[in-house]
C-alpha cells in the first residue's frame, strides 16, 4: 500500500513539475521573427498598394508583358473578428442583461493584443492592366490569366490594355 502511494506521489509531483515548468514558459515573452508583421501568419495585415505592387512585378516578369500598372478596386475591406468574453446576469426585474469583453493577450512588456479568431481578407471587385505588351491578343490572354488567378475575378472582372506611346 506504502509503494503505491509513492508511485502516485511520484506521478503527481512529475506532473505538477511539468505543469510549473509550462506555465514559467507561457510568462516569456516570445522571441520575434527576423520577418516583417505583413508576412507572418498570426499579423498579416493586407494592403492593397502593396497587393498591385507585387502583382506588377510578377506581371512585368512576364515575357513581351514589358512596362506594366496594376490597379485593383475592393468590393469589401478586410474583416476580423474578436473572441469575446460573455456573460449573463438575471436583474431584479426579471431581465436579462448580457455583458461582452474582447479578449486580449499579454505579450510581454506590458503590450496587449485582441485575440483574433477569423479574419476575412478582401474581395475584388475589378482589376486594370496598363502594360506595354497588350497590342499582342497573347500577351493580354496571358496577363488576364495570371491576374484571375491572383484575385480570383472572372475575366470580364479584368481589362487589360495597351500603355500609351
Amino acid at each position: 500500500m506504502k509503494e503505491k502511494l509513492r508511485d502516485i506521489l511520484k506521478k503527481y509531483r512529475f506532473a505538477a513539475l511539468v505543469a510549473l515548468v509550462g506555465v514559467v514558459l507561457m510568462l516569456l515573452p516570445g522571441k520575434k521573427d527576423s520577418m516583417p508583421d505583413a508576412e507572418t501568419a498570426e499579423g498579416e495585415t493586407f494592403s492593397l498598394e502593396e497587393t498591385e505592387r507585387r502583382m506588377a512585378e510578377v506581371l512585368g516578369a512576364m515575357d513581351g508583358v514589358g512596362r506594366v500598372r496594376v490597379m485593383l478596386t475592393l468590393r469589401s475591406g478586410e474583416t476580423l473578428s474578436l473572441a469575446e468574453d460573455s456573460s449573463a446576469t438575471l436583474g431584479s426585474g426579471g431581465d436579462v442583461r448580457q455583458d461582452s469583453q474582447v479578449l486580449t493577450v499579454n505579450r510581454g512588456s506590458g503590450k496587449q493584443e485582441v485575440v483574433v479568431t477569423q479574419r476575412l481578407y478582401p474581395t475584388y471587385q475589378g482589376a486594370v492592366v496598363v502594360c506595354q505588351g497588350a497590342g499582342d491578343s497573347r500577351v493580354r490572354l496571358r496577363v488576364m490569366e495570371t491576374v484571375a488567378v491572383l484575385t480570383g475575378l472572372s475575366s470580364d472582372k479584368i481589362s487589360v490594355v495597351q500603355w500609351k506611346q
